[in-house]
């Protein structure tokens, strides 16, 4: 199982952002220097917490200050911007990084944003199918380019301008062939949009502040998606986010994890229940569809959602969430803000060095409740 990061990122509105810019490019640095497989950036335009406005831009920044790390948008919503900047930005980056660039994309869903660029009541959902369509046939294409697909409003054309003995009209192509890993963070339970991915080959992540017991239901559409190309889905391309803190003992671990009333991911939890409740979308914390939202407490989703405790705590609950919703590729572990930068460094260098390379070995050891049955569909 690999480990990765994703880090919305989510700070307190207080903190100067200059310095919280930095403080995220060290923690991706960092992490490169742990042996993390990979790193997500989120992006968004009017929110004052997640203050990283373009990924790519914020990432290209890392590409020569880290050697290993994969670099991905975490992600690029493509309903912002004309699918032919997306896909020329992208191509570009993945030249800069040699391959290390994953292309994470989602619609867009901070209604905000859509109200800040003049589209709040586009519906975005299908902007993001058109743009996607254009990416990829502009990364497949050559000039003369002509790209006019059916129901789909972009057009792209270079036929009447185009002069290619001198190189003009052409769009760029990625370093990757035919065309970098394509990741979409899945939030809803059941989401329709899993099987998409699946027969596109786009790898799911599902997203840390969904409940354990929805995960199944992503597996499922992803494994569905896959049935119907004719291909069986390989547990090795989901990825799941999870939200963890790994002390030196069970006392820090568990205030610094949440029972302090300044722990980080109390304030992360905080921030995600009340943007989850104004957007209808916190079903995401209840243990079923019809539960009433006065069951739903930040304590309850602090325990569901916050894996913590010291190294063999850590490792005993990462394996029961496998023996629980099967087989997965790639544990993303999600980034907070760093109230004492101290304990949110050792929790990674833990997570790096002692609790995947024992989560490892007790899968290879079959320690892991069989997982065959979970993933048989």
């Amino acid at each position: 199982m690999r480990l990765g990061y994703f880090t919305m990122p989510l700070h307190p509105l207080h903190r100067d952002n200059t310095e919280l810019l930095h403080e995220d490019r060290d923690t991706i640095i960092y992490a490169d220097a742990l042996g993390f497989y990979d790193a997500f950036i989120g992006e968004h335009l009017t929110d004052k917490a997640e203050n990283v406005t373009n990924s790519m831009l914020f990432l290209a920044t890392l590409i020569f200050h880290t050697k290993n790390i994969k670099l991905g948008s975490g992600t690029s919503n493509l309903s912002h911007a004309h699918p032919t900047l997306i896909a020329s930005q992208a191509a570009m980056f993945d030249h800069l990084a040699k391959g290390r660039f994953i292309f994470g994309i989602s619609p867009g869903a901070l209604a905000s944003d859509a109200e800040a660029l003049g589209m709040l009541n586009e519906d975005r959902n299908k902007l993001f199918a058109e743009a996607i369509d254009v990416i990829l046939a502009i990364w497949a294409g050559e000039p003369p380019y002509d790209i006019d697909l059916p129901d789909n409003r972009f057009k792209v054309s270079t036929k009447e301008t185009m002069v290619l003995d001198i190189g003009r009209g052409y769009l760029m192509k990625p370093y990757q062939k035919p065309y970098p890993e394509i990741v979409g963070t899945v939030v809803a339970p059941f989401s329709k949009g899993v099987i998409a991915m699946g027969q596109r080959d786009f790898h799911p992540m599902s997203a840390n502040f969904l409940m354990n017991h929805w995960l199944p239901s992503h597996w499922n559409n992803y494994a569905e998606g896959k049935s119907s190309v004719g291909v069986k889905a390989n547990p090795a391309e989901w990825r799941i986010a999870r939200t963890v803190f790994v002390g030196d003992t069970s006392e820090i671990a568990k205030s610094y994890g949440g029972s302090d009333a300044n722990s980080p991911y109390r304030y992360y939890y905080k921030q995600m229940l009340t943007k989850m409740k104004i957007s209808n979308r916190h079903v995401i914390f209840k243990k079923h569809r019809e539960e009433p939202d006065e069951a739903i407490s930040l304590d309850n989703i602090l325990d569901e959602l916050v894996i913590s405790g010291t190294v063999n705590e850590v490792v005993d609950k990462i394996l029961a969430l496998r023996a629980q919703v099967g087989d997965f590729g790639e544990l993303v572990y999600a980034g907070m803000d760093l109230v004492d930068p101290n304990l949110g460094r050792r929790s990674m260098e833990l997570m790096a060095h002692e609790v995947m390379p024992r989560v490892n070995e007790a899968i290879g050891l079959g320690r892991e409740i069989n997982v065959d049955a979970k993933h048989s569909n």
